[in-house]
């Protein structure tokens, strides 16, 4: 008989330290993060498995309860708008954001208003001392009997707490400054992530504790640590929000218990964070006249519209190369319609300095804001305003075509509450004529359905001199 063959040892596998992405050879760079030098090798485990006592029997699926998962409310309004509800009783909840965009006043303000329903909270904080959490929970009025708040950075010790405190909400801040014990590699490391993670969701469903983790993000946006951690929540969670603006929106980029389109808006003062239900009037100025440059655009954020004011100043250059500076909005979007203004609109812009930007900080980047921009800058060009309680949504295609938006019912109920008299908006695709069609009423408001970018120029009475066009414009 022939002789055995020895048994092959493992062959070597390559891991990135910084995201954790594995490759069967070395590689200079990630191929997951792009980062240089972080590909180091690990051995590859063989492991056999072998059957084991089972947790609970295997039941059909209508004879499981679903008393226990109910929705909870967290106490604030706009954050059970993006949950879905509210907070799910053992699931585990990542919410990242950048460095001072205010993670931790509003999971503080999450906890405070849990134990004011009479809900033991457990607060860890890794980042920061016991008495800097108190001194935060009181110029927030956030401290309650039931809110208990421990400093720990051991998983462990950590542990522990949830034994002896048996929460029902367990806030960890955060999951990157969580080490485990005989694990290898520091604190924030792929493989530290990924045991602490592992571990908490592990207690989080066996003891129905919902469990809130603060991730840090890097410097792209993305979160930091092995993307295998977004696969082990059931929600994730992006709080976004300038610097330079109070304005905060949490935005759900996963959701196991509702949908991923909402956004919860939110406003960061001195004495905490507040709820906004109506953040419409952030980003909307009140002229008092009517004011050359500025259109008013209805976007979507998830499902909610939201009203913002687009400005422009365009001035002769005495540049070569003439400036464009945008803010709020997107650059390429911008050159683009800049383009179809000159092509198709007769208007000579390229030998001018165009500076765009958006009221309060808001970020438009979706195309139905196109037309807005493109009133607000031939309104700009021309030196006439548009008339006033006016607001334009549509897509500007290359050929100067204006194309339909998605819930445009929605956006135009949203800004007839608001006050606005007249809106310009694409027409239905079987229409053909170059002509805008009879306006219709529409809660209060007229609605005027135009085929072309050309033809809403027309109907707002800024049709460009340059082109020597006569305004075919009803009476507003």
């Amino acid at each position: 008989m022939p002789a055995a063959r020895p048994a092959r040892p493992p062959k070597p596998a390559y891991r990135c330290s910084e995201c954790g992405w594995e490759t069967a050879k070395w590689v200079g760079r990630c191929g997951e993060c792009q980062s240089w030098g972080s590909v180091t090798e690990t051995a590859a485990p063989t492991l056999r498995t072998a059957a084991a006592p089972v947790t609970a029997p295997a039941v059909p699926i209508g004879d499981v309860a679903v008393e226990t998962s109910a929705f909870r409310s967290s106490g604030v309004p706009e954050l059970d708008r993006v949950l879905g509800g509210g907070l799910v009783p053992g699931a585990a909840i990542l919410l990242a954001g950048e460095p001072g965009v205010g993670k931790s006043t509003l999971l503080l303000e999450v906890a405070a208003q849990t134990a004011r329903y009479r809900h033991r909270t457990l607060y860890v904080t890794g980042e920061e001392s016991a008495s800097q959490v108190r001194l935060r929970a009181d110029r927030t009025n956030a401290v309650e009997p039931e809110l208990f708040l421990a400093a720990e950075t051991d998983l462990g010790a950590l542990l522990t707490h949830v034994e002896q405190t048996r929460p029902t909400l367990l806030v960890i801040d955060s999951v990157q400054t969580i080490g485990a014990s005989g694990i290898d590699g520091v604190p924030g490391g792929v493989t530290q992530v990924k045991e602490v993670a592992a571990a908490l969701i592990r207690v989080a469903k066996t003891r129905n504790i919902t469990t809130i983790l603060v991730g840090h993000v890097t410097k792209d946006g993305s979160i930091a640590g092995p993307r295998v951690l977004e696969h082990l929540v059931d929600v994730v969670l992006h709080f976004e929000g300038d610097r330079n603006s109070r304005f905060r929106m949490v935005r759900a980029m996963k959701n196991r218990f509702g949908p991923v389109d909402e956004v919860g808006c939110f406003q960061l003062d001195a004495t905490g964070i507040e709820a906004v239900a109506d953040p419409t009037g952030l980003f909307v100025e009140q002229h008092h006249g009517r004011v050359p440059g500025t259109c008013v655009a209805v976007t979507m954020e998830g499902r909610r519209p939201l009203l913002a004011e687009v400005q422009a100043l365009v001035t002769p250059s005495a540049l070569d190369k003439p400036r464009r500076t945008v803010s709020g909005l997107d650059s390429s979007r911008t050159a683009l319609v800049l383009a179809v203004l000159e092509r198709h609109c007769g208007l000579r812009l390229h030998g001018s300095d165009v500076f765009a930007s958006t009221v309060g900080g808001a970020r438009l980047h979706e195309p139905a804001s196109d037309l807005a921009l493109a009133v607000a800058l031939v309104s700009s060009h021309l030196g006439e305003a548009a008339p006033t309680g006016t607001i334009a949504i549509g897509e500007i295609g290359l050929a100067g075509e204006l194309r339909r938006v998605r819930d445009l019912p929605q956006r135009l109920a949203e800004a007839a509450r608001l006050g606005f008299r007249v809106a310009v908006v694409p027409a239905e695709p079987g229409q053909r004529s170059s002509a805008a069609r009879p306006a219709r009423t529409v809660d209060g408001m007229r609605v005027i359905e135009v085929p072309g970018v050309l033809t809403a120029l027309d109907v707002l009475r800024l049709t460009g001199r340059e082109a020597g066009r006569v305004p075919r414009a009803p009476e507003f």
